[in-house]
């Protein structure tokens, strides 16, 4: 079993930036690759940025240039450095975790950019 928190939501003015992270706990040594993916209404759930085991990371072409993806091992923790946000970035974000066996996900957190 995996657990995943996130943190670093919140309302943001379009221009500015957030870091999100993501806490890992239990079997952190099955986790093969993390990412975030986002969710605005109406639409359906879509990959932001995902690294993986070995370091490798690729990004949606939307956010491409503004979202930068890493990952501090000794702190179990995966983060999404946002920059440059705009309006359509508004989101529910959540944190992703794939083992052999399955996927797991955070609860996600709320992501709002507006003036």
């Amino acid at each position: 079993q995996v657990q995943l928190v996130e943190s670093g939501g919140g309302l943001v003015q379009p221009g500015g930036s957030l870091r999100l992270s993501c806490a890992a706990s239990g079997s952190i040594a099955s986790i093969r690759a993390s990412g975030w993916y986002r969710q605005a209404p109406g639409k359906q759930r879509e990959l932001v940025a995902r690294i993986t085991y070995s370091g490798r990371t690729n990004a949606a072409d939307s956010v491409t240039g503004r979202f930068t993806i890493s990952r501090d091992n000794a702190k179990n923790t995966v983060y999404l450095q946002m920059n440059s946000l705009k309006p359509e970035d508004t989101a529910v974000y959540y944190c992703n975790a794939v083992t052999y066996i399955r996927d797991y996900w955070g609860q996600g957190t709320q992501v709002t950019v507006s003036s």
